[in-house]
Parts: C-alpha cells; sequence; structure tokens
C-alpha cells in the first residue's frame, strides 16, 4: 500500500538522523508491515538500512542480530558447534505469516516492533532469554529483557523516537534443548498458538507461550515440572484473547496440548543427554 502522504525518506547514517523521528516521521526497516495499512498521519520515514548493520554476529558469549537482520538471513544462520536450540531459528521463520517474498524483505526488529501477538521472532527472542538493546530518543542506551519488551497487542515499551537496534541471544540458551509447537486455524493461516520449550544444560525448563496471548508468556521452573503441574500453571494463564484467527477457549485447549507435547519431547531429550 503507498504512503502517500509521506513526503521525505531519510537515509540514516549516523545516530543523529535519528533526532527527527517523531509521531509522523517513523523508522523504515523492511517495510512489510509499515505498507501494509494506511498511515496517513505520516509525513517522512528514517530508513535504518543505511546503518549497515551486521545482520548476525556469533561472539562469545552469544549471538547478536542486527534489527534489520531480515527473515530470511536469519532462517540461514550457520550451525555452530554444541548449539542445540539452532533448530528454533529456522522453526520460528517458519511461523511468519508471509510468502519467500516477505521473508527477503521482513527485519527481526520490525516484526518485534509491531508486536503483533502472532510475531514469531517475539517467541524466538523470549523463549532464549534474549536482551534487546534500544536506542532511545534522548541518546541514552537501553538493555530491555524480552519477555518484558512486549506490553500487549501491538505494544511494547518503545516511545516516540526509540529504535530496536540489536537482539543478543545468550550462549547458555543457544547450547539449551528446545521444542516448538504451533497451530492455526488454516494451513496457510496466521498462528493460533505458538510455543517453544527450553531445557537448559542444569535441567531448568522454560515454557513460552505467545499467538495465542495478548503478549509472550513464560513459565519457569528448576527442573521439568509434571504434567499435572504444568497443566495447571498454563491454565492460570489470563490473557488468552479471541480474534479470527481463533478463540479464547480453542488457544487455552492448544496451549495445554502443546505444552505438554514439549514437556515429554523435552523429558525424552533430556534422558538422551
Amino acid at each position: 500500500m503507498d504512503l502517500n502522504t509521506v513526503t521525505h525518506v531519510i537515509p540514516a547514517r549516523q545516530r543523529s538522523d535519528l533526532d527527527a523521528l517523531g509521531p509522523t516521521v517513523v523508522p523504515l526497516a523492511g517495510g512489510s508491515e509499515l505498507y501494509a495499512d494506511p498511515r496517513t498521519h505520516l509525513t517522512g520515514l528514517i530508513d535504518l538500512q543505511t546503518f549497515d548493520w551486521p545482520a548476525l554476529t556469533v561472539t562469545d558469549d552469544g549471538l547478536v542480530i542486527g534489527a534489520t537482520c531480515t527473515v530470511a538471513e536469519l532462517s540461514r544462520l550457520p550451525l555452530q558447534n554444541g548449539w542445540a536450540a539452532h533448530p528454533l531459528f529456522y522453526q520460528c521463520c517458519t511461523a511468519l505469516y508471509g510468502s519467500f517474498k516477505v521473508w527477503n524483505v521482513a527485519t527481526v526488529g520490525g516484526n518485534l516492533a509491531t508486536s503483533l501477538p502472532a510475531g514469531p521472532m517475539i517467541t524466538l527472542a523470549v523463549a532464549l532469554d534474549a536482551e534487546l538493546l534500544v536506542w532511545r530518543a534522548d541518546g541514552s542506551d537501553d538493555v530491555v529483557p524480552a519477555r518484558s519488551f512486549v506490553t500487549g497487542d501491538m505494544t511494547n515499551v518503545l516511545a516516540d523516537g526509540d529504535v530496536l537496534r540489536s537482539i543478543h541471544v545468550p550462549l547458555a540458551s543457544l547450547h539449551a534443548q528446545t521444542a516448538y509447537r504451533k497451530i492455526a486455524l488454516s494451513p496457510l493461516g496466521r498462528s493460533g498458538a505458538v510455543l517453544a520449550g527450553r531445557l537448559d544444560a542444569v535441567g531448568a525448563f522454560v515454557l513460552t507461550v505467545t499467538a495465542a496471548t495478548l503478549r509472550p508468556v513464560q513459565l519457569r521452573y528448576s527442573a521439568l515440572p509434571t504434567a499435572h503441574v504444568l497443566a495447571r500453571d498454563i491454565n492460570t494463564i489470563d490473557c488468552w484473547f479471541t480474534d479470527a484467527h481463533g478463540a479464547a477457549d480453542w488457544r487455552r485447549a492448544m496451549g495445554l496440548l502443546l505444552g505438554e507435547e514439549i514437556r515429554v519431547e523435552l523429558e525424552l531429550a533430556g534422558g538422551r543427554a
């Protein structure tokens, strides 16, 4: 969809170029969501791609994903020695509602910043306990845990003028065993529920529930819970919601079903480790 009220696009090359951001001037990354709906209040865009941020950087303490890394680039992340969680990257990419054309322009940061419940980059970041580097409008840097970044349906902790710079995934999470489940009402439809489980080397278990809830929900345990305990805790989640992609009661039922499947899968994986 054309943004026919936009009169100028600024290619960002230094951080001070972001000073022009505000209610009518917003960041442009891939643009797959920005151009999806009319936004007649906009008069300008600041192109983040011209920063030339590295897409993927392997470090001694994990992985740094540039906010402008595309889903296609992330899907081709090379396997590193000991990264048991590597399959989760591609699995979350496949949950993106869009064709290969969208994969080639949609960015990891854009998916997070849009903060749709079904955003699969949210699932990935939260499930792996990532930390997000935010460039605040006042010039400061802020590190935000991924699990607290999204606050609701298309709402997050970003204020006008803030920009999501990068996502850091810690090495301990990359070494963890993971399991993934997604369900939708139609084969190519938007996700109705996306769950990811993580079993750390020390035996701690984390279940992340997204798409079925208005915001990401994490259930954390020092060890694998019993089926009863996990079901009890999933039933206490209070932000299931209803829309065209699924009813709240169906989403709760899918959370219970898929959560138990993940628990069993990781229990077996832990036994083989």
